[in-house]
């Protein structure tokens, strides 16, 4: 009789020792289940892998008043890929003094002042509306260069979209809304 209850009592440990392996593999069967449901919806909605798609339109240059050696410049940059990217540089040939990202900052009193930042990130799906009040372009050029109505190439250089060229109109001050 002893062996016999012995064997039952082996049978239904084992039988325990089953159940709570099947438990404890169930839980990141489940974890990775979800996860991969996740995954399958964010690349039916076509978000999965795809790279940054970068726009830069709108450009607007300030033109320099008599004697200032720096101008401003702004643009719309928008994003339209799958992936976040960052605005690393820009350039232009005519713009020979150089070209600097800056950010327009108050101080407790009031007073406004711009100071130079390294690179502007661009969400993905996001944009970048560049303003006197927000992020814009300290431009370095002699008083004289550029006409009201000139066209001037900028080059964005962006960390994972590479270059895009484009033309700003040179406009004067107070005559179009850089917001």
């Amino acid at each position: 009789m002893r062996r016999i209850l012995a064997r039952m009592s082996s049978r239904l440990g084992d039988r325990r020792k089953l159940r709570d392996t099947a438990l404890a593999a169930l839980v990141p069967v489940a974890a990775c289940t979800v996860a991969l449901a996740g995954l399958t919806a964010w690349t039916g909605a076509g978000k999965a892998g795809t790279p940054a798609r970068i726009r830069v339109t709108g450009g607007r240059l300030l033109l320099p008043s008599s004697g200032a050696e720096e101008t401003s410049a702004f643009f719309r940059v928008a994003n339209e890929g799958g992936s976040a990217d960052r605005l690393i540089r820009v350039t232009s040939p005519r713009a020979p003094g150089g070209i600097a990202l800056s950010k327009h900052r108050m101080t407790e009193g009031n007073a406004a002042y711009d100071t130079a930042i390294d690179s502007v990130d661009i969400a993905a799906g996001g944009s970048l509306a560049m303003s006197p009040t927000g992020v814009g372009l300290t431009v370095s050029a002699a008083s004289g260069t550029w006409r009201s109505g000139d066209l001037v190439p900028f080059t964005f250089e962006f960390r994972r979209s590479g270059r895009v060229t484009v033309l700003a109109v040179v406009v004067r001050p107070g005559t179009v809304s850089l917001q």
